[in-house]
């Protein structure tokens, strides 16, 4: 589901001065097909420019945040974990055994949703859906109940 941002040029539009390093951490974030941690960034980003210390890394990500460049989520890992703010909406499935993050959207849940809301006397304007499980079936083959 990844669709590639251009997070450089969010900075640009939103009117952010753009060093080299934040280039560099820029092109990071938007080639990320995962949900990496400001370690994982540091470590991606440092092997394009070994001068790029975790501090720059940690004020990089905290601007853009700020910015509305990218989002932060909690997978329950205890690590802070970033995107690219998506044009568009989805929902995430986390699988706690690996960490892996899952991107889906699903008409249907988004419209129960809705009606919830208007059950309880709201008009949903936003929401954020985290879902943690663990894989049915393992790569041995063996199903999981």
């Amino acid at each position: 589901m990844h669709q590639p941002i251009d997070i450089e040029a969010l900075c640009h539009e939103r009117g952010l001065r753009i060093t080299e390093q934040r280039r560099v951490i820029a092109k990071v974030l938007s080639e990320s097909t995962d949900h990496p941690d400001v370690e994982k960034l540091h470590e991606r980003a440092t092997a394009i420019d070994p001068g790029i210390s975790i501090a720059t890394v940690y004020r990089t990500v905290r601007l853009f945040e700020e910015a509305g460049i990218l989002d932060r989520h909690d997978f329950g890992d205890g690590r802070a974990r970033y995107e690219a703010a998506p044009e568009a909406h989805h929902d995430h499935m986390i699988d706690v055994e690996t960490g892996t993050v899952v991107e889906f959207v699903d008409p249907e849940l988004e419209a129960l949703q809705r009606q919830i809301a208007e059950r309880l006397g709201f008009r949903l304007v936003d929401h954020r859906m985290e879902l943690f499980g663990v894989k049915l079936e393992r790569e041995d083959g063996e199903n999981r109940k």
